[in-house]
Parts: C-alpha cells; sequence; structure tokens
C-alpha cells in the first residue's frame, strides 16, 4: 500500500521536546521521533520539519522581563535552531541523510535557506530540518512551516502536538470537548480555535494546502497519518460543522 502524501511538512512545537521535564530537550521523545520519522522515510515520502523553541526560549513571554519583541524573537530563532540540531543529530544516528537550512545565516553549522536547494534536497530523499522561523521577528514559527510548505510545495502540513486534534475547547481543562474529524479554515478562524496562527491559517487556505492535526507524541501514529489512516483532525475548505 503507497502513503496517500509524497511530500510532507511536519511542524513540531518545541514544547513537544520537553516531555517530561520542565525545561530543554527530553532525549526519550527525540528517540521516539526520529524512529516514527525513520519509519515513515523508508516508505520513499519526502520529509520537511520546522520546529520551535519554546522549549528553550520565549520571545512573548520573556518580553514581559524587560527585554524587546525584537531581541526576544531573534533569541528564539537561535533556539530553534538549537532544537534542529538535536533533532538532526538524532536522525542521522538512525543513518538517514539530513540536511539543516536556517532562515539565518550561521554557516559553520548550517546551510542557508534557499527553496531550490531545499527542493534538490527533498528530491534526493534527504530529511530537511528547517530552522530559524522565517527570519524576521514578529513571525511565528508555525507562519514558517506554512511559508516553507507552499514554498516547497508539500502535499499537507502536518501539525503534531500532545492532543490528538482540533477540538471545540481544550481537551486538557475541558473533558467534554468535542474533536472535530474536519474543519475547516475559516470555522477555525472564526471559532478562534488554537490550532496554529491566524497568518499561518490563512497563508494555507489562500494555498489550498490542506492541515492535519494529530498527536505525534504516540509511537506510530505519524506513519498512519500518512498513509491515510483517519488520524487527528483535517483541515481544509471544507467542514463537518453544520449550524
Amino acid at each position: 500500500m503507497n502513503p496517500k502524501y509524497k511530500r510532507i511538512l511536519l511542524k513540531l512545537s518545541g514544547e513537544a521536546l520537553l516531555g517530561d521535564k520542565e525545561y530543554g530537550i527530553d532525549t526519550k521523545v527525540l528517540v521516539q521521533f526520529a524512529e516514527d520519522l525513520a519509519s515513515v522515510h523508508e516508505m520513499g515520502v519526502q520529509i520537511g520539519i520546522v520546529i520551535g523553541g519554546g522549549n528553550i526560549y520565549r520571545g512573548v513571554t520573556s518580553s514581559s522581563d524587560g527585554i524587546d519583541k525584537v531581541t526576544g524573537d531573534q533569541m528564539g530563532m537561535l533556539a530553534t535552531i538549537i532544537n534542529s540540531l538535536a533533532l538532526q543529530n538524532m536522525l542521522e544516528r538512525k543513518g538517514i541523510y539530513t540536511r539543516l537550512a536556517t532562515a539565518i545565516e550561521v554557516n559553520q553549522i548550517a546551510e542557508p535557506y534557499i527553496r531550490r536547494r531545499a527542493i534538490r534536497h527533498l528530491e534526493k530523499n534527504r530529511i530537511v530540518i528547517l530552522g530559524a522561523g522565517t527570519g524576521h521577528p514578529y513571525f511565528t514559527t508555525d507562519t514558517a512551516a506554512s511559508l516553507r510548505a507552499v514554498e516547497l510545495q508539500a502535499d499537507v502540513i502536518i501539525k503534531g502536538t500532545r492532543v490528538d486534534g482540533v477540538y471545540d475547547s481544550d481537551p486538557e481543562k475541558n473533558p467534554d470537548a468535542f474533536r472535530f474529524q474536519s474543519i475547516s479554515y475559516l470555522d477555525v478562524l472564526t471559532r478562534n480555535l488554537e490550532v496554529m496562527d491566524m497568518t499561518a491559517i490563512t497563508l494555507c487556505r489562500e494555498n489550498n494546502l490542506p492541515i492535519l492535526v494529530f498527536n505525534m507524541n504516540i509511537p506510530g501514529n505519524l506513519k498512519r497519518l500518512v498513509m491515510g489512516e483517519p488520524v487527528g483532525t483535517l483541515v481544509t475548505h471544507t467542514s463537518e460543522i453544520v449550524d
């Protein structure tokens, strides 16, 4: 059975790497993520990855401590590069060829992001990790993931979270929260659901790029999703909501 998607862009939050820790990177989580990515990579799926940096530094939170927004966001970009290096190292320990491409230049440890070069890496079946967000302050890594997914002509953007899809309220606080199997971009925006930020959702909507939201912490979930099984919530132009 062939995978449903040939080229994916996986968005991981920095918090996803925390595991049981309060700060930094949990190696057990890295190992699991690398194993899941390896299982999908073995099927010939082309993979791009964008990782956040919230497990190390959050510009939004720290701005209240006297650090201005621009500087805080730049520090957050560096945090994403740290996370990207950690994941790259774990993938390469499994024998997978990777490239780390960053939106800000750190030539000693990564190559600069160039769209055509990144696409060529994907075509050569290398996993491409995209660090430093968009390279600009005021843009989240969600927006960076949407932008890169559109630029690299991904079939879908996949957001790995701690919950198994999109809910009408926070399932970690409300046990009666309803999970959608599918929902439209417009409903996500009008209901102010915390799937991705408004800029990221709008970019996906304008480019007709599907979003899949799922629980990355369950081993094997990523492979099931790529094979087309009903894992998580699909965000497209259509919705299961009936007013």
